[in-house]
């Protein structure tokens, strides 16, 4: 069953960012990952968004996501992510 992961990225540095940028594809490839949207500017409908990035991501299946995040190749990648913003991200599953 495939699970998407939303996340909400506030960037405070955006060259130590790119640098996650520049490898990010590379690595989440190879966990069959599939990039659905990146919106630096949504529409909000309701509520405030108070983040400078919205990333929508599906996987497969829980394991994969799960591979991907805890895989040695994309915790070495994340340090950038880590020292350059802060973020909340949440996986949710496919209903059906």
């Amino acid at each position: 069953m495939a699970v998407y992961l939303i996340a909400q990225i506030t960037i405070h540095d955006r060259a130590e960012y790119s640098r996650y940028e520049a490898g990010f594809m590379p690595v989440f490839e190879k966990y069959k990952g599939r990039l659905l949207a990146v919106e630096e500017d949504p529409e909000v409908l309701e509520g405030a968004w108070n983040c400078s990035r919205t990333v929508l991501i599906e996987f497969p299946t829980r394991e994969d996501a799960l591979g991907w995040a805890g895989s040695a190749e994309y915790q070495e990648l994340a340090r950038h992510r880590w020292a350059a913003s802060t973020a909340n991200v949440a996986m949710i599953r496919s209903r059906s």
